[in-house]
């Protein structure tokens, strides 16, 4: 992943990125697939951004059941509020296949480069940006997660994931178990009501790919 194209690094220079290496502001590491990468109840300073693979925003309530509350693709960041804030984590962020995650320092960041003008106030200020995205993709979930019916949830998340696509033919993030968490119901429910939604000619699928017919509404 090139850098000087993430919207993070965005306006930063080779020399600007080489400083934050050399002042120890990033670090990469690789985690294998359900390996946790931060814990619920963890205090953390470092913005993650996922080169390769992909991980789960998880929550996990008193019983264990787990809810996915979002999947970050390669290129995306994670726990960047968190690391803001320095608060506890409330969620827990699993790496869903092997990855290789770029760690960025907030703290290390603010010491480092502390002078007005810097890197810093660069990479604030695109992280801010970052955030308000962000905000917009979680309100998502809770649009796909608001209708009562299984039916109603999957129509509204394969909707708005067709259009992101800007296709009919699109491909998921999750497997069958991973949807079925995001989108909060039992995974034999959502896999019936999926069974009769291809007989009623609403859609077809393949594993994470999915086709959309027609609008049922």
């Amino acid at each position: 992943m090139n850098l000087k194209n993430h919207p993070l690094f965005q306006d930063l220079s080779e020399s600007d990125l080489d400083q934050l290496y050399h002042a120890a502001c990033m670090r990469s590491q690789f985690f294998e697939k359900n390996q946790t990468v931060f814990h619920a109840g963890d205090r953390i300073c470092e913005v993650g951004i996922v080169q390769t693979g992909n991980v789960h925003i998880e929550m996990i309530d008193l019983w264990g059941n787990k809810s996915i509350l979002s999947s970050i693709a390669p290129g995306q960041i994670f726990a960047e509020t968190y690391a803001i804030c320095r608060k506890p984590l409330l969620v827990d962020v699993t790496a869903a296949a092997p990855c290789e995650i770029l760690f960025l320092n907030l703290e290390f960041l603010a010491r480092s480069f502390s002078e007005p003008g810097s890197c810093r106030d660069a990479i604030m200020q695109n992280l801010f940006a970052i955030c308000v995205r962000k905000n917009l993709i979680l309100s998502n979930r809770i649009f796909c997660t608001t209708p009562k019916t299984v039916r109603g949830r999957l129509l509204v998340y394969l909707s708005s994931e067709s259009a992101k696509a800007g296709s009919t033919s699109f491909t998921i993030p999750f497997d069958r178990q991973g949807m079925a968490d995001y989108l909060n119901l039992d995974r034999s429910a959502l896999s019936k009501e999926l069974g009769r939604m291809k007989k009623d000619g609403i859609l077809d699928f393949k594993k994470n790919h999915f086709i959309l017919y027609q609008n049922p509404l």
